[in-house]
């Protein structure tokens, strides 16, 4: 009865009501783009854990309805995934789908045709909320990871990612596995988030792979990550995916064997780490700051 009553008192559930949006979460997205412009000359979109449509029905208002011809509305391509479906939006493609699936991936692809791919992902998914903090933190990441990693399979270089987050002590370790892929990052309010609510949403633009890197779709709870990032061959996926997946950095240690420290030497295997990291070009500068920080603190503790 509670929630209900302070559901209608809010100034955007009913005018979600009276605008015709499946859920109020749409003015997040509007006002996302209010503040970024993330939707600016966009044509091709993906919608992550779309159900029950309130993002894809922006989508569709937004790119697909101002369409004048019918060879305009055909260049629009939108594509809405998840695992329930829902009701038919206009201009929206809808595909039931795991987004830790590597297949959900290649379908989403397939809808595009040709070389094209998306220009925007965004996806304001989330787990069922437990009340525990930092349990519901450390689950709405392990989704956050799933959809950076479809998006960076699905994604144009130069496009953008928009998805939500829970606030907390990983933000820092999260902006820097997003700076692997994008040159801008921004973590956002907007103003029909529910200043109570702990959610609020990563905006990353100017995408772009690393050198060698090979897209994979992870899922940190199913898969063995090193096991993962070794199927590619590549050797920039065996450093990046275990620390886009967790922070995880013992995956220098074996990048390159011939330089790989003794295990007999702990120190030493810190120190090459540590130096694998400051050298690679992959890892932002931000975290390199944060590695130094807690290094040095290391080295006057020993």
């Amino acid at each position: 009865m509670g929630k209900t009553s302070k559901d209608k008192r809010d100034i955007y559930y009913r005018q979600a009501k009276e605008e015709g949006w499946r859920a109020r979460s749409a003015f997040k997205l509007l006002h996302v783009d209010e503040a970024y412009g993330i939707l600016n000359g966009v044509q091709r979109a993906v919608d992550l854990c779309a159900a029950p449509g309130s993002w894809s029905q922006v989508l569709s208002r937004k790119l697909y309805d101002p369409c004048q011809t019918d060879d305009e509305k055909a260049a629009v391509k939108i594509i809405a995934v998840d695992l329930q479906a829902m009701a038919p939006i206009r201009g929206i493609i809808q595909l039931q789908g795991d987004i830790t699936k590597q297949s959900t991936a290649e379908a989403i692809i397939g809808h595009f045709g040709g070389d094209e791919k998306a220009q925007l992902v965004v996806c304001d998914g989330a787990p069922d909320v437990t009340g525990v903090h930092e349990m519901d933190e450390y689950m709405q990441h392990q989704l956050l990871v799933a959809a950076l990693s479809i998006a960076t399979c699905v994604l144009e270089t130069g496009g953008t990612f928009v998805a939500k987050i829970f606030k907390g002590n990983a933000t820092g370790l999260l902006s820097s596995q997003m700076q692997i892929f994008f040159k801008k990052f921004d973590i956002y309010k907007p103003p029909s988030s529910r200043p109570s609510s702990i959610e609020a949403f990563v905006v990353c633009s100017d995408f772009c792979l690393p050198a060698g890197y090979i897209p994979q779709v992870i899922n940190p709870a199913r898969d063995d990550i090193r096991l993962l990032a070794q199927k590619t061959g590549s050797d920039v996926n065996r450093r990046l995916v275990p620390f886009i997946a967790c922070g995880d950095l013992n995956g220098l240690s074996d990048a390159d064997e011939g330089k790989s420290a003794t295990s007999e030497d702990p120190k030493s295997d810190v120190e090459y780490v540590y130096d694998a990291v400051m050298s690679d070009a992959s890892y932002p500068l931000e975290f390199k700051e944060i590695l130094k920080e807690v290094y040095d603190d290391q080295l006057q503790i020993s």
